[in-house]
């Protein structure tokens, strides 16, 4: 069966009773909103089924309740092979049934539990039932708090376990103790081939130990220790494993602190090492120095087909000894240099390496200033080599002259498939240039230009060359010239290529100055193009006449899936011509029409379509000066809308009339998830009615309302909504003064909701009191991960106050207290708090009064903790 979105679920009912019938064995409702009710029915029908293999119900928040049914459904069920429960609110209740179930189930092999809150206590429950389990082979955890005695468990249950091939940990701040119970459990375990340890707060020990279990462990073929604090001292006791280790095949050690003596290790040991065939040392700061030692392994290992060096530090001088590796080496296939301190000469020399290598498919040098000789040597190297796929330039600089030789290039190039040009200085020679080798080039696909400095004629000659060569072109399949200033007549010459064209499936045009007749011109392609799926116009004016003929060729046009109209001077007329082409549109899923002016006739002409328009999920209405009645019409609509899922309404003037309509529909619509009302003057009145609506609403889980003057009162009304909402995730209320008053109704909410994960409450003038009392519900809160207290006006008791909070909270990641009236005393209780505190991974103290002196504990209380403060 398909990817279903917003189901809802009463329609989950239905399913249920068609899979009692069907024979499907694949069913995707990820982000379908059937909650707990839906997963209940689906769960009585698995109990029958004998045909589903794969059941994807992410992102549906079926909480504990969904998963004891689907869990006893799994007791009898003997065909599923895949469950997706991932990012559903799971917590320990949900995960011991789960884990129950799967110590008599056998057919399940796949279980993904990310993102939910399965802590200790499922951790447990999941590793007492893998001792028994003889089926799992892949179970994924990531993001559940979980900790280092939930992994001291699941490590035990790795020493017995003997079908278990993939564990997924990322982040969960197992730290060192988790890394050494994991360790010890590889020594003996013989069946897991794949360990993600990225983002746990491992340090030197715990790899140590995790590089001491390699020596001997014959099985485990990928480790990902990325975002973890090894250091060179991790670094080398990995290598030294590497050395005898035969089965690690892909190693990622990104953003590890690593210099070069941790790098020399590693590379000392690719000398020796036969199997490792991916080594990944993104943003670390091996220099010049590690480079040169890595490109000396290179010479002899013949296995590694991918090298990661991103954001290393490293100048020409490592370059040129990575050139002089890649001309022996015979099985590199991917390198990536991005945004290093590569010049000209460092490109030159990797260039002439290409000219022999026969291996090199892929290469990144992204942000590097490789200056006008080594673009030229880089053009010379593609006519001559056959092997590389993807050549990333962006933002290195390139002018004319270079696109110039690098066009020549194309035209006897037969290889390159991907040539991303973005943020350079191309302009009219140079693009016209790239344009007229792809009339002879038959095998790039994906050619990017967006962001260069092409204009006037040489604009014009670019639409013109590739319009020419559009018509031939039998192979590119996404065009990128946003901010170029390709005007009518190049839009004229690109549409006029459209209508033979059987190729081209995206075209990205952001900010390209195309009007009337522009827009005439591709309209009229849509009548007959049918390969086009996607089209961005954003920041081009389409009015009067162009729009209705561009919207009149969308009656015909059955191809487009996403169409951006942001910023395009589209007012009511046009929007009306547009509703009515898209009224029964079937497949149009996406439509922007931010920052226009179509008012609330516009409006209205939208809602028409909401009744009986089934594809449309997201929608953007962003600033477009609609009032009271826009807000009526599409507040109506949306009673009956079963299909958007997304509405963007930010920036318009519907007061609190009007956002009382549209939360009024709230209450019978049961399938929108987003709702941005950012500065819509909705009031403490239009706040009551949000109230009610939060109260039987079972599907929108953000809710955006910045700047709205809501005030205490409309927080009064707010939190008393939060208090029996079971579906909102993250509420926004920046900049509505809501005060003390509103932070003490809040945290009151706080106390008893269990679903708020996000709540931004910056700029609303909230002191030491609302402080206080929102760090009494952190307290008891067990599900807030996001605090923003930006720019209020919290001094140093309310920092005391919330310090005092961490101490006990166990859940809260970010906390963002920057630019309040913090000093040295509320810094020093920050720092005392942090030292007991388990899940706090961000604290933002930027712009308070915080002295130097005081701020060197804080800085160096945990390295587990990115701690901003100037």
């Amino acid at each position: 069966m398909p990817a279903m979105s917003q189901l809802g679920s009463s329609r989950a009912q239905a399913l249920a009773e068609r899979l009692k019938i069907n024979s499907a064995t694949t069913l995707d409702l990820r982000g379908s909103t059937i909650g707990g009710s839906g997963a209940l029915v689906l769960a009585k029908a698995l109990k029958t089924n004998s045909t589903l293999t794969t059941l994807d119900l992410a992102d549906n928040k079926i909480r504990d309740v969904g998963a004891l049914a689907l869990a006893e459904a799994l007791k009898t069920n003997s065909t599923l092979t895949n469950l997706n429960l991932g990012n559903n609110l799971i917590e320990g209740n949900g995960t011991q049934a789960l884990a129950e179930a799967l110590k008599t189930n056998s057919t399940l092999t796949t279980l993904d539990l990310a993102d939910n809150k399965i802590r200790y206590v499922g951790a447990l429950a999941l590793a007492d039932a893998l001792k028994t389990n003889s089926t799992l082979t892949t179970l994924s955890l990531t993001d559940n708090s979980i900790e280092g005695n939930g992994v001291l468990a699941l490590a035990e249950a790795l020493k017995t376990n003997s079908t278990l091939k993939t564990l997924d940990l990322w982040s969960n701040k197992i730290r060192d103790v988790g890394a050494l119970a994991l360790a010890e459990a590889l020594k003996t375990n013989s069946t897991l081939t794949n360990l993600n340890l990225g983002n746990n707060s491992i340090e030197g020990n715990g790899t140590q130990a995790l590089a001491e279990a390699l020596k001997t462990n014959s099985t485990l073929t990928t480790l990902d220790l990325t975002d973890n604090n090894i250091r060179d001292v991790g670094a080398e006791a990995l290598a030294e494993a590497l050395k005898t280790n035969s089965a690690v095949t892909n190693l990622n050690l990104g953003n590890n602190s690593i210099e070069g003596n941790g790098t020399q290790a590693l590379a000392e040991a690719l000398k020796t090492n036969s199997t490792l065939t991916t080594l990944d040392l993104t943003d670390n700061n091996i220099r010049d120095v590690g480079a040169m030692a890595l490109a000396e392994a290179l010479k002899s290992n013949s296995t590694l087909t991918t090298l990661g060096l991103w954001n290393n530090n490293t100048g020409d001088i490592g370059a040129l000894a990575l050139a002089e590796a890649l001309k022996t080496n015979s099985t590199l296939t991917n390198l990536n240099l991005g945004n290093n301190s590569i010049e000209g000469n460092g490109t030159q020399a990797l260039a002439e390496a290409l000219k022999t290598n026969s291996t090199l498919t892929n290469l990144d040098m992204g942000y590097s200033s490789i200056e006008h000789n080594g673009a030229l040597a880089l053009a010379e190297a593609l006519k001559t080599n056959s092997t590389l796929t993807t050549l990333a330039l962006i933002g290195s600089k390139i002018r004319d002259v270079e696109a110039l030789t690098l066009a020549e290039a194309l035209k006897s190039n037969l290889t390159l498939t991907n040539l991303d040009l973005r943020h350079n200085s191309i302009e009219g020679d140079g693009a016209l240039a790239l344009a007229e080798a792809l009339k002879a080039n038959s095998t790039l696909t994906t050619l990017n230009l967006g962001y260069n400095s092409i204009e006037g004629n040489g604009a014009l000659a670019l639409a013109e060359a590739l319009a020419e060569a559009l018509k031939t072109n039998s192979t590119l399949t996404t065009l990128v010239l946003s901010g170029n200033k390709i005007g009518d007549v190049g839009a004229l010459a690109m549409a006029e290529a459209l209508k033979s064209n059987s190729t081209l499936t995206t075209l990205e045009m952001f900010n390209t100055s195309i009007w009337y007749q522009g827009l005439l011109a591709f309209s009229e392609a849509f009548q007959t193009n049918s390969t086009l799926a996607t089209l961005h116009l954003r920041g081009n004016p389409i009015k009067d006449t162009a729009a209705m003929a561009f919207s009149e060729a969308r009656k015909t046009n059955s191809i487009l899936t996403t169409l951006d109209l942001q910023r395009t001077l589209f007012g009511e007329n046009e929007v009306q011509a547009l509703a009515e082409a898209i009224m029964t549109d079937s497949t149009l899923a996406a439509l922007d029409l931010g920052y226009n002016s179509i008012d609330d006739n516009g409006a209205l002409a939208i809602a028409e379509v909401l009744k009986t328009n089934t594809a449309l999920a997201n929608l953007s209405l962003a600033g477009n000066s609609i009032r009271y009645n826009g807000a009526l019409a599409l507040a109506e609509s949306l009673k009956t809308n079963s299909t958007l899922t997304t509405l963007d309404f930010q920036n318009n003037s519907i007061g609190d009339n009007g956002s009382q309509a549209l939360f009024e529909a709230l209450k019978t619509n049961s399938t929108l998830t987003t709702l941005d009302l950012w500065g819509n003057l909705i009031g403490s009145n239009g706040a009551l009615t949000l109230s009610e609506a939060l109260k039987t609403n079972s599907t929108l889980n953000t809710l955006y309302l910045q700047n709205n003057s809501i005030r205490a009162n409309g927080a009064l009304a707010i939190s008393d909504g939060l208090k029996t909402n079971s579906a909102l995730t993250t509420l926004d209320l920046w900049g509505n003064s809501i005060g003390d008053n509103g932070a003490l109704v809040l945290s009151e909410a706080l106390k008893i909701n269990s679903t708020l994960i996000t709540l931004d409450l910056p700029h609303n003038r909230i002191g030491d009191d609302g402080a206080l009392a929102l760090s009494e519900a952190l307290k008891t809160n067990s599900t807030l991960t996001v605090l923003n207290l930006w720019r209020n006006s919290i001094g140093d008791s309310g920092a005391l106050a919330l310090s005092g909070a961490l101490r006990t909270n166990s859940t809260l990641t970010t906390l963002d207290l920057g630019y309040n009236l913090i000093g040295d005393i509320g810094a020093l209780r920050m720092t005392e708090a942090l030292e007991m505190n388990s899940s706090l991974a961000t604290l933002n103290l930027a712009g308070n009064s915080i002295g130097y002196i005081d701020t060197q504990p804080l800085l160096h209380v945990s390295q587990d903790i990115r701690v901003v403060i100037g």
